[in-house]
């Protein structure tokens, strides 16, 4: 291959990469891949989720089909999207995991704003594999019913974070509940764990949510098509 091939080549294989780069240079677009690692949605549901109008989202939608990010299927007159495979998961948890190492305004933003969080016993999924193994632990899904659906951690329990305070006698408390939700900046378990402590049970949080537990290797189920 001739020099100027070869640079021909090299500028069109990284122009390609870039595309990705340039589909995840915004934090909306993130926020849409992380909830869409928990389920597929529609675009009225990522627009609520997300706090945005249909339009913004559908536009943020189209840039991550562009890239082929993200994948859709029709039902009736919804259009629900879907991440294109495990490896956009990956991607996502990698660029978040740089983002903690490298970036000191992650820490700052999370001591400010997730206060509570300190007070709060927490495991990793490495003793969490361990503790299941074990015996003697409830392992607590709080996020919504048709992202467990979709696919929950192996052994988990379904009870929505809206719906805790209500079904408390669904759990035992000579047992330690485990409460797990999206993901490390997802405070849905941490809100689990603060009204099971109150409540008198042994509680703790899971540090990361689904994704992260599945991209490990971890063992996981599905209950029904989102």
């Amino acid at each position: 291959m001739q020099a100027q091939a070869k640079r021909d080549f090299k500028n069109s294989l990284f122009h390609e990469f870039a595309r990705i780069g340039k589909a995840v240079a915004s934090d909306r677009r993130l926020e849409i891949i992380d909830l869409l690692a928990q389920a597929e949605r529609t675009v009225e549901e990522l627009a609520l989720e997300t706090a945005q109008s249909v339009a913004n989202t559908s536009q943020h939608l189209q840039v991550l089909r562009q890239a082929q990010l993200v994948e859709t299927r029709r039902s009736g007159p919804f259009i629900h999207y879907r991440l294109a495979d495990e490896r956009v998961t990956r991607l996502w948890v990698a660029l978040r995991e740089v983002g903690e190492a490298r970036l000191a305004e992650v820490d700052r933003l999370v001591a400010t704003y997730l206060t509570d969080r300190s007070t709060l016993q927490a495991i990793d999924t490495r003793e969490l594999k361990r503790r299941l193994k074990d015996g003697g632990t409830v392992l607590l899904d709080v996020r919504p019913a048709v992202e467990y659906a979709t696919g929950h951690i192996a052994g988990a329990v379904s009870i929505p974070i809206t719906e805790l305070a209500s079904r408390l006698k669904e759990l035992p408390k000579d047992k330690t509940i485990v409460a797990y939700c999206r993901g490390p900046y997802c405070v849905f378990a941490d809100e689990a764990a603060s009204l099971l402590l109150g409540k008198g049970f042994q509680a703790v949080r899971l540090t990361g949510g689904y994704p992260d537990w599945k991209i490990a290797g971890g063992a996981v189920m599905s209950s029904a098509h989102a």
